[in-house]
């Protein structure tokens, strides 16, 4: 679980008042204007990796190359191979090295003056110039910085009892490097200056910090994968469904993670994706068919659960998912502990996660997250520190830092707009990719207020409708939430015909089932939950499924079907052989 801590984030009201303006960002980004050049410049990273291990180098030789990153950039140290890393090898080992190379290099030019001293705890721009704002770290460099109970510092007594730590992520220490890290306490979170800013140029290192994500996971292979699939979305799009899964607080201390996951469902649907939002007290269960996935972010579990545990997860290339725990990120290293390390290895290609206990004030606000990423076209990294409460912390960035989903919005142009260039774009191209886009939009019609009738009405005469199961499942959610039953079934049918993913087809299979139910048509809607069983072998609640058909064989009066469907019952309610 995240625990809180009372008082530690003074930003709340700020985040408020972040939120609604960032709300218009998104939902009306002509009163912007020119928000982002949406190019990856790699003149403007640097890459470190740990010479010890041989494919942690050809790991940044590959990012270095598909980026653009120029050789001088890309930084090779002597390091430790475990994930963990005392206070004094970050030091000697990764800090003064890297900062001494970018010196060397003239990556960053100190002020003539002596940096000063960091006031009150909190960092101080001392650097004149810097031509590099990102920094990533290859597989093989350490994730996080052990606590070291002899670095007693006078700033520790002016801290509440629980954050008087000096563990910390590597990454997140790294990230205010800029600021003279050597003269900011070890103890401690810091105020992130960049937290929540809405100008780009704050988050650059003349600021105090500069954007830090590591390439990473269980194996190098796995890792190098996080670059493909970020320059195949940026390529083509980051295209799929949304899924929000909330814990249903009220009035409780953790009322907040709840709100920043609702914020981030929220800004995900006004920006067209096909969302889901749950706010039940428990995670999504194994058996929900959750296909297709751009977006996930949820909280609660230790473990990776539900439908992350299914042998095969639908995310799609370039899907940027989060899952909220105090250790979810403890290894990242392993594929099957923890949240980081099995996303990761399950397909994901960006996440966030916390090395030891970071208290829930102090994790990334995933609204502002969200906000910046889509709305003011910020890239991964840059939307990771800015939606960051403090640094010098617990939180680690996954994922290439430079991954920019999301293109520019034109100065003046509405939304709507940027997806006409898509949609021109993707049919000019014959791209299939084109369905996605036309449920992106309709889904932002709808978020503007569109009625449901007028957007069927729009839809159901598209040519693209005959080959796009995504569209016409669609077209069967419109008829089912305008009450018109009998033609959501039949577009529903319609879409199984065409081509779907797993996940996809099982949703289809249960609706149809149920939809068969409400019309009295038992033998119908039994046949399609023997298709499920059959056609989605590896369904997790085959239990749940069998206890829906029964009471269908007993109003068919089928007594050979009632026999074996009861017989599953009891065979799938015995418990598990110890």
């Amino acid at each position: 679980m995240v625990m809180s801590v009372a008082s530690v984030c003074p930003q709340t009201a700020a985040v408020s008042r972040l939120t609604r303006w960032l709300t218009i960002a998104v939902c009306c980004p002509q009163l912007v204007g020119q928000i982002h050049d949406p190019k990856v410049d790699g003149a403007q990273a640097v890459v470190v990796y740990n010479r010890r291990l041989p494919e942690s180098r050809a790991l940044a030789e590959y990012y270095a190359a598909v980026r653009g990153i120029p050789p001088v950039q890309v930084l090779g140290f002597d390091l430790p191979t475990t994930e963990v890393i005392s206070r004094a090898e970050f030091r000697d080992q990764i800090q003064e090295p890297l900062l001494a190379a970018l010196r060397d290099r003239g990556l960053f030019t100190p002020s003539p003056d002596q940096p000063l001293p960091a006031q009150n705890g909190q960092p101080i721009p001392w650097l004149r110039d810097a031509k590099v704002r990102y920094l990533t770290l290859c597989y093989g460099v350490p994730l996080k910085i052990t606590r070291d109970p002899e670095l007693i510092e006078a700033a520790r007594d002016s801290l509440p009892e629980p954050l008087r730590r000096n563990e910390a992520a590597v990454d997140s220490e790294l990230a205010l490097l800029p600021a003279n890290l050597a003269s900011l306490p070890a103890v401690g979170p810091l105020a992130n200056p960049a937290f929540g800013q809405t100008n780009l140029a704050r988050l650059h290192p003349t600021n105090g910090v500069w954007a830090v994500g590591r390439i990473d996971g269980p194996t190098a292979a796995i890792a190098r994968g996080l670059i493909d699939k970020a320059v195949e979305a940026e390529t083509n799009g980051l295209w799929g469904r949304a899924y929000v899964d909330l814990r249903g607080l009220t009035n409780t201390p953790a009322l907040a993670g709840d709100q920043w996951l609702g914020g981030f469902g929220q800004i995900l649907r006004r920006t067209g994706y096909e969302t889901i939002i749950d706010a039940q007290p428990t995670t999504f269960p194994a058996a929900f068919p959750m296909s297709q996935i751009a977006f996930y972010a949820g909280w609660y579990d230790a473990e990776a659960s539900g439908p992350f545990t299914r042998k095969s997860v639908e995310f799609m290339p370039g899907a940027i998912v989060y899952h909220l725990h105090s250790f979810n990120a403890l290894s990242i290293r392993t594929a099957n502990r923890h949240w980081v390390g099995p996303l990761l290895a399950k397909g994901a290609t960006a996440t966030m996660g916390s090395v030891e206990e970071p208290y829930l004030e102090l994790t990334p606000n995933t609204t502002t997250f969200a906000a910046l990423l889509t709305g003011l076209g910020y890239s991964f990294g840059e939307a990771a520190l800015a939606s960051q409460p403090a640094l010098s912390w617990q939180i680690t960035v996954v994922g290439d830092p430079l991954y920019r989903p999301f293109g520019v919005f034109r100065a003046g142009e509405h939304i709507g707009l940027r997806f006409a260039r898509l949609h021109t774009d993707l049919a000019a191209r014959q791209d299939p990719l084109l369905s996605w886009a036309f449920l992106q939009m309709a889904n932002f019609q709808l978020a503007s207020g569109q009625e449901p009738a007028q957007l069927a009405a729009e839809l159901e005469p598209h040519p693209q409708l005959r080959v796009s199961s995504i569209l016409r499942e669609k077209l069967g959610s419109l008829f089912f939430e305008m009450g018109k039953l009998g033609d959501a079934l039949r577009a529903y049918e319609r879409a199984l015909n065409l081509d779907t993913s797993p996940q996809q087809k099982t949703r289809l299979l249960l609706t149809i089932a149920q939809l068969q139910g409400l019309y009295g048509r038992e033998k119908q809607a039994l046949e399609q939950y023997e298709r499920l069983l059959r056609e989605i072998p590896d369904y997790p609640d085959q239990l749940g499924l069998y206890r829906l058909m029964l009471p269908l064989a007993q109003q068919l009066n089928a007594t050979d079907k009632l026999e074996q469907i009861q017989g599953q019952i009891d065979r799938l309610s015995q418990p598990p052989v110890k």
